[in-house]
């Protein structure tokens, strides 16, 4: 199956201006959308769709505070839809939308979308890192900080979800859409990726009882880690609540920093995440704190060196 990324994610909150303004803060670009959604996009169009909990079009809601309504993936063709119309339609009801896309519910009852992929190719400039002993990237007398530049998420990265039975879901996914189990925390869950995609995951599944099902976490990708400490630094000082970071996860070796948000579920920046192909050797190991992070931070109010102890930082 040639899925290729993560298109949408839609929401149905009781706050939808406050999830509007978190999104914006947190540097998605609302787009003009069917007056029932408020449309957030990335830099490449991908996006999280925000609506009222009752809104008529959104898919069922668990019973529970979970407000994530549908994940929609995109697939390389026509005939990559066709081929998972025709695998799904096998045992569950699949339904076409009137732009030809498809929506189905996995094993766990969580609504999935597929469509064609509407995502723009980027050619962005990387960070330009200057180390010694390197080549210069960055050139004399350029630099590297600047306050006020705009920074904005770069596409769609993973989402996690709390399911009842880890092994089932996974299942579900490697057996019926073709994706790839990359690394596993044993007795928790598994970190997959579809066929079409290199990213160390799209989907982190955790073992959790039943009436927790939901959504744990959602992030897009910001292009280095200089962009998730700026973007996540702003969003401390608009009053948003840090949860988790910032710091470096071990498995993705991705670069994070979770938030609080208004989707009763944290919301994270992340950057530079592992590539992977059939090649690589999944590993699985037991999920300790020491395990989940190879270093994290803790945000604390900005200061500057005084003349005694008493200016300075404070040690704990």
């Amino acid at each position: 199956m040639k899925i290729t990324n993560l298109e949408c994610l839609e929401f149905g909150v009781d706050d939808v201006e406050g999830a509007i303004q978190f999104s914006t803060d947190y540097g998605l670009q609302r787009v003009p959308s069917s007056p029932a959604a408020a449309r957030m996009e990335a830099q490449d169009g991908t996006a999280i769709e925000i609506s009222h909990r009752s809104a008529a079009h959104l898919a069922p809601a668990f019973d529970n505070p979970n407000t994530l309504r549908k994940t929609t993936y995109g697939v390389a063709d026509a005939a990559t839809l066709a081929a998972i119309a025709a695998e799904l339609g096998k045992d569950r009801s699949v339904r076409t939308l009137p732009d030809g896309a498809i929506e189905a519910q996995d094993d766990m009852g969580f609504t999935l979308g597929f469509q064609v992929t509407r995502r723009k190719a980027l050619n962005l400039q990387p960070e330009r890192v200057n180390a010694h002993g390197s080549a210069l990237q960055r050139p004399a007398n350029v630099i590297a900080v600047d306050e006020d530049v705009r920074i904005a998420p770069r596409t769609l990265s993973h989402v996690v979800y709390f399911v009842p039975d880890a092994a089932k879901a996974e299942a579900f996914y490697v057996k019926r859409l073709g994706f790839f189990m990359v690394d596993r925390y044993l007795n928790v869950g598994p970190f997959l990726r579809p066929a079409g995609m290199t990213d160390h995951h799209s989907l982190f599944l955790i073992q959790t009882p039943p009436h927790m099902k939901g959504v744990e976490h959602f992030t897009f990708h910001f292009g280095n880690v200089n962009e998730v400490l700026q973007a996540g630094t702003r969003m401390v000082d608009k009053g948003y609540r840090s949860f988790w970071g910032p710091g470096r996860h071990k498995l993705g070796s991705n670069w994070f920093w979770y938030f609080n948000s208004p989707f009763s579920c944290h919301m994270e920046l992340d950057a530079d995440m592992d590539q992977h192909d059939e090649r690589w050797k999944p590993r699985e190991l037991k999920l300790t704190e020491d395990m989940a992070q190879l270093f994290l931070f803790e945000p604390r109010p900005r200061w500057m060196p005084g003349p005694g102890p008493a200016e300075g930082p404070k040690h704990d």
